[in-house]
Parts: structure tokens; sequence; C-alpha cells
């Protein structure tokens, strides 16, 4: 994949130390083709699974999408403990090595693992295989997504180079495509193998594919640049919590406390803000002989913490709230159990002769999201930069709200697609089981594209912002802070269908989430999703005026500091 130009690489190459022998372009085949393969075997597992728990384990509707969305979860919710165990202990290139090793075993059980041949009711026995199964596949991508990222921008950020912003931007947007064109095979040709040639088969070729994907990244190692493991992040953070607690009582209008802070010699010099102002009681002197040793550094790291260490957490504190808005986005992408059970009712067809498969209808989606990221990498981009002679795209924040507001767009779209479809199939009186009814699949295409545009947005946009506010040692936490969103959304995306099945049952009612979609009400809980969707950008226009506020605080305050500094 070319991540630039061919005239831009050059310009890179020609900034580069002349001592510079490792990182750079020519790792990028292996990096790529370690996450391209994994992705294509991971993302290949989903888009049938739902069938496959409906059919194979006869599992409810309900109950397969929560099992789903909590494989989700644990997936992405892992990613934070790779970051942790990447950036604080192995580093980024052994992690990425043992997720993808651990990603071998990238298959699910059969429910007739146990030499039965059907499985009206599976056994406990069999649950516990089928979850151990989803369970070594969530660890290899939680080791895996949120260290490969950082690991590849490892090669490519050379501060000396002035074009590399523009190039780790467009790194960004590239990568991203990469996924979206993993997903993109995984949702056609895995999807096929699956309808076509069974389960066995269809599971069996991702397990290849990940062989292939650890031997590619394995055979760069020489030419890998390691960046080693520094002190655990969350030891750090957990010190200031504690030392602020300690010094609860100092005064801090009392003195000038700013000539007081310990700055560590091995870090730069930087200022304190007044958000979680009682953090800054952390890094307070309170008496130099005993808490600073003779090399500067703090004598009892749980009593006094630097500088450093307090803008690390207040930097991780102020970015929640912009991260949690991206829950409710991720939340409305994942709803491909339901999206396949109402496309498998439906006509397929494009042509007589060809028929897209139910769980293949994401591929819209990916298609959008790849082409929007082409489109706007390499025309609006450079077009905006002719006219405005400020190189980069649209701010992260900007790209964020169009993102939300796409999404709500899509949960709108689609429940209102799903009232036709279900009025169409009641007059026709189908079955779930049986023909498809008179209505085109093709009708769910315009909101799979609404979805890719909101997810290329908000996705990409979120990284971007996250990667520009977190100090450089958090570089792995970034992806792991996006993938723990998608984490929560899956835990909630769980929650949110078990209640909403238990109180529309209730009283013996059918509920919206029928295993029989006919006869559920699919499009009530669309319209819910829709309500959900605009709620959060309301948030989301609070979060901005609030950030807005306090990035005027912290330039106003930089300024003074370097004043009275110089």
């Amino acid at each position: 994949m070319a991540i630039i130009e061919e005239e831009e690489e050059e310009r890179l190459l020609d900034h580069l130390p002349k001592t510079y022998t490792k990182g750079g372009l020519k790792t990028m085949p292996f990096i790529i083709v370690n996450e391209t393969l994994e992705k294509v075997a991971s993302y290949g597992l989903q888009p049938n699974m739902v069938i496959y728990l409906m059919k194979v384990y006869n599992l409810e509707i309900v109950t397969a999408t929560s099992l789903l969305s909590m494989w989700s979860a644990l997936s992405h919710g892992l990613a934070l403990l790779g970051a942790f165990v990447s950036d604080s202990f192995l580093g980024r290139f052994t992690v990425v090595a043992i997720g993808s090793i651990s990603s071998l075993f990238l298959r699910p059980s059969r429910c007739d693992h146990f030499e039965i041949n059907e499985c009206d009711r599976p056994t406990p026995a069999q649950l516990l295989v089928l979850l151990f199964s989803f369970g070594t596949i969530a660890l290899g991508a939680g080791f895996v997504r949120p260290c490969s990222i950082a690991f590849g921008a490892d090669q490519l950020d050379n501060k000396e180079n002035p074009n590399n912003k523009r190039i780790m931007e467009s790194y960004f947007n590239w990568y991203y495509a990469t996924i979206g064109m993993s997903t993109l095979v995984a949702t056609t040709l895995i999807v096929y193998i699956q309808d076509a040639f069974g389960w066995r088969i269809g599971f069996g070729i991702p397990a290849i594919l990940m062989f292939f994907s650890v031997s590619a990244f394995l055979l760069g190692s020489s030419m890998y640049i390691k960046v080693s493991a520094s002190e655990s992040l969350f030891t750090g953070f957990f010190q200031v919590l504690v030392a602020s607690v300690r010094k609860r009582n100092i005064d801090l209008h009392s003195v000038n406390c700013e000539d007081y802070y310990h700055q560590s010699s091995d870090s730069e010099i930087q200022a304190l803000t007044s958000s979680f102002r009682c953090l800054n009681k952390a890094c307070m002197i309170e008496d130099p002989e005993r808490d600073i040793n003779p090399d500067g550094f703090a004598s009892n790291p749980w009593r006094l913490c630097s500088v450093e260490q307090v803008v690390s957490l207040k930097s991780l504190l102020r970015v929640v709230p912009m991260w949690s808005s991206n829950i409710m986005v991720q939340l409305s992408l994942n709803q491909f159990s339901f999206a396949t059970l109402q496309t498998k009712t439906m006509d397929r067809h494009i042509f007589s002769d060809i028929e897209i498969p139910a769980g293949s209808f994401s591929v819209f989606m990916v298609i959008t999201l790849v082409m929007w990221i082409a489109f706007y990498d390499r025309v609006l981009v450079p077009i905006k930069a002719r006219y405005t002679g400020q190189p980069g795209g649209l701010s992260p924040v900007l790209r964020m709200g169009i993102g939300l507001v796409l999404s709500a767009a899509a949960m709108v779209l689609s429940a209102i697609t799903e009232g036709i479809r279900r009025g169409i199939a009641i007059d026709q009186k189908d079955p779930q089981d049986g023909p498809n009814i008179n209505m085109s699949a093709m009708w769910f295409v315009p909101q799979y594209v609404l979805l890719g545009l909101a997810d290329a947005f908000n996705a990409i946009g979120l990284v971007e912002f996250l990667y520009s506010e977190l100090p450089k040692s958090m570089s792995s936490f970034v992806v792991a802070i996006f993938t723990l969103g998608m984490s929560v959304s899956g835990f909630f995306g769980s929650v949110l269908v078990n209640v909403v099945d238990i109180v529309t049952s209730y009283g013996g009612g059918v509920s919206w989430l029928s295993s029989n979609i006919n006869n559920g009400h699919l499009d009530y809980y669309y319209w819910l999703l829709a309500f959900l969707n605009v709620v959060n950008f309301l948030y989301f226009l609070l979060i901005i005026c609030r950030y807005n506020r306090h990035e005027k605080e912290v330039k106003e305050k930089q300024c003074e500091y370097s004043t009275q500094r110089a």
C-alpha cells in the first residue's frame, strides 16, 4: 500500500539522517500484511456468526446477539491490556508478535465438538468450549490492534522531517483504509466460502491466513525500530492519585505553587492548568531536602510526582468526554446481526445469476469508507491546502461531529427501511425462513453508505484527536482508548438488547427483538437508536464548548509560564 506519493517519499528520505538504517517505508509491507491478514481472518468470522449460533447452537436471536456483543467487547477491551503490557513491559514488537500467534487459534468450536450431530440445547461443557475459543481470539485481537498502528507510526515518525505531520496524517488515513479493505475481503470472500463450502472450511481459512500473518510480521524483525518499554503509565497515574490524596490539606492559594512544582530533569518543562487542580498537589515540593534526591529525582514517587506525570493524567482525563461520544457511533455500526437476518428474508440478487450473501451487505459500508478516505486524502486535502495555504484537512473535532450526525441519519433510515420491509412481509404472510419477500435488499445500501461515512469521519477524527492530545509516551494508548470505546459499546449493546427484549415482551407480548423478525419490531429498535444518537450529538456540542474554553486557558497559561521563565 502506498502511504505517500513517490515524490513525497523522496522528500522524506532526503530528510532522514544518514545513519538512519531501520524503520521507514521499507517496513510497511510487513506491518500492513500482518494487520491486513489479521483483520481478514477475524472479521471474516463475524458476519455469519449470528446464523451459525442460531442454527448450529440453536440460540435465540437475543442470546446470540448478546454473546456476539460481549465477544466484541472483550476483543476491544483487551486492547487496553495489550497497550499496557506494550508500553510498560514488553514493547510493541513483542506484544504484536504474541497477539498474532494467539490469533492462530482463530476458529470457534462446533456444537458437535463432543460427537453429537445436533445441538437442541448446548450443554454447559459445549458452551464453555465455545466461550474459550472466543476468549482466545479476543486475546489475540487485544494484543495486536492497539499496538500495530502505533508500531507502524514508530517506523515513520521523524521529527527532523518538516513533512512529518502530513506523513503521519496520511499514514493514519491509509492505515484505516487498509482495515476497510481487509473487511471488504472478509465480508465477501470469506463469507462466500462459509456459505458455499460449510463452516469447517469457512472457519479453517482464517486460521491459515493468521499463519501467514505471523510469518510476514516476523520476517521484517531485523528492519524494525523497536521502541523500548518505559515505566508503567498506570503506576504513574496511581502515584499521582495517591500523592494528591496525601497532600489534600495543602492550600494551593497560600503560596506561589509554581515555584514549588517538581519538574523531572529528563523531561521538557511544562505548565499546569487549573483543570483538575487538586491533582497539582501531587507534584508540589513540601521539603526539598526530604523530597528530592541529589540526582534531581523524587525520593518517594508515591508522595512527590513530576509535572509530566500530572500532565499525562490530566491529558487522559481531558479526552474522556470526547472519547465517550464515539460509543453511540460504534453501537450503530454493530447492528450486523439484525441486518443479516433482515437481508436473509429479501431478494439479494444483483443479476439473475448473482446473489449477494446475507452476511456480505456490510461490504457497501466498507467500500464507502475506503473510497471516501482516498478521495479525502488525495483530492480534498490538497485542494484545501492550495486555497487556504494551510496543510492538513478538516479538524478532528469537526470530522467527529459530522460522523455523529451521519450516524443518527443512518439509524433513521434503517428504521424507515425496516418498517417498509416488515410491512411487505406481513402483507405477503411470509415466514422468516420461507421464500424471499418481494423487496430488493438493495434498499439497505443507502444506510450502509451513511454508516461508512460516519465511521470514516468519526473514527479517524477521534484517533487523530487522541494522538495529538496525549503525550508521545502514551502512543499505544491512542488505539487502546479508541478500541476501549468499542468495547464499552459492545457491553452497552448487549445490555440494551436484553433490556429491550425484557421490557417489550413483558406480560406475554411479542418482543421487538423476536427471533422471527417479521413478528417483532426491529424498526422500533432502530428508532430508539436514532433517538440515542441525537442525544449523543447534543452531548457532543456541550463537550466542544468546554473543550474550547480549556484550549484558550492552556494557551494563556503556557504563554504566561514561558514569559516568567524567560
